[in-house]
């Protein structure tokens, strides 16, 4: 090598020269030399150099490791989470207000909106067109065709209405919020509506019925799952027969209508006959019994008017018994037409035989049509 000792005079010890200069070995550069240089330059930058400036560098590095831990600080709005990470690992949820964080790159801070309410149509998808600005409805057959607990098929279209609960569990336990949401409430809906009837599914007081169960299972399958989402509401937005047999399911309507109709129509004129019926049959009774109570008090007081008689009729029977033959002949005789002659008269002028009553009605004929 260039450097290599040359041979020349000596033995084993010739003074060849390295690199470096100077006689003898190999000799390595001066790195005391090359420590001082570097400080002498260092002091021409820093004022007061020396030990002064050794305290200088001390106080900036420690601002600049405080700025650093400043930037750890955030504020978490009322509408949000703060979810904590160290390292990449979630280590807490913060709630509103100001907090601090092991500033990056060790650490990070992420805020999604936890009271935003986000909607997830299944059966159904929504759009706006372009040139109308009016909302297209595109109807997803195999989301919303829904086996009924008889054996039916009804068209189902729902929308359901949920938050973020816990940010954590949002953000690190489910990859696709959307599609678990959608998901979930698809299977909730079919294994509730796959326990009623068609009928029940149909009308306004089932409708309301599924609402409710479906938005509690599907919270529970979000609850197993640790989602950390709260399903607000689930809402029907259609629940009628498939489209193929709706005219047919139409006829059915109508004519059980018609049938309520005929019910109601028989029911209101019999309600209208049968008071009437029972407030005649209740008169009838009421005269029989009074009639009946008549009877009886008559029978009674023929009874005691015979025995106050008969008491009578002990104490004087000569008495009683002209008594009753008067009274007997004053009612024969009180309905007879009589002609009273005077005997002090002697029947003068009188023919004895002669029909008086028959007379007198002949006589007052004429006078009462004048």
């Amino acid at each position: 090598m260039p450097w290599s000792n040359q041979s020349g005079g000596g033995g084993g010890g010739g003074g060849g020269k390295g690199p470096w200069g100077g006689g003898g070995g190999q000799q390595s550069p001066d790195i005391e030399e090359m420590i001082r240089r570097g400080q002498e330059k260092m002091k021409q930058f820093v004022p007061g150099g020396g030990a002064g400036g050794g305290r200088i560098a001390i106080v900036l590095v420690f601002l600049a490791v405080l700025g650093w831990a400043a930037t750890g600080t955030y504020t978490v709005s009322p509408d949000e989470q703060g979810v904590e990470l160290r390292f990449g690992r979630w280590v807490g949820t913060t709630g509103s207000g100001l907090h601090w964080n092991l500033p990056a790159p060790f650490g990070e801070v992420m805020k999604p909106k936890v009271t935003q309410v986000n909607n997830t149509d299944i059966g159904f998808r929504g759009a706006a067109d372009s040139r109308t600005r009016a909302s297209v409805r595109t109807d997803k057959p195999e989301e919303s065709l829904i086996l009924t607990g008889d054996q039916n098929i009804v068209d189902i279209d729902f929308t359901v209405q949920w938050k973020i609960k816990d940010a954590g569990q949002y953000l690190f336990n489910i990859r696709d919020p959307d599609a678990t949401v959608k998901i979930a409430a698809e299977s909730a809906m079919r294994e509730v509506v796959g326990q009623v009837a068609f009928d029940w599914a149909v009308q306004g007081e089932g409708r309301g019925d599924i609402q409710m169960r479906t938005r509690q299972l599907l919270q529970d399958i979000l609850d197993t799952y640790e989602a950390g989402i709260e399903v607000r509401e689930v809402q029907l937005q259609q629940s009628d027969p498939p489209k193929d047999v709706i005219d047919a399911f139409n006829d059915v309507q109508r004519a059980r209508q018609d049938k309520e109709k005929l019910q109601n129509e028989a029911q209101a004129y019999a309600n209208s006959i049968v008071p009437e019926a029972r407030g005649l049959s209740e008169q009838m009774v009421q005269q029989a019994t009074a009639y009946r109570e008549q009877q009886i008090k008559e029978a009674e007081g023929e009874a005691q008017r015979f025995l106050s008689v008969y008491d009578a009729y002990r104490v004087a029977p000569e008495v009683t018994r002209r008594r009753m033959y008067l009274e007997t002949m004053g009612g024969v005789l009180s309905g007879a037409n009589k002609v009273i002659i005077d005997k002090g008269a002697g029947g003068s002028g009188v023919v004895p035989y002669l029909p008086l009553p028959e007379i007198q009605r002949r006589a007052s004929q004429p006078a009462a049509a004048q």
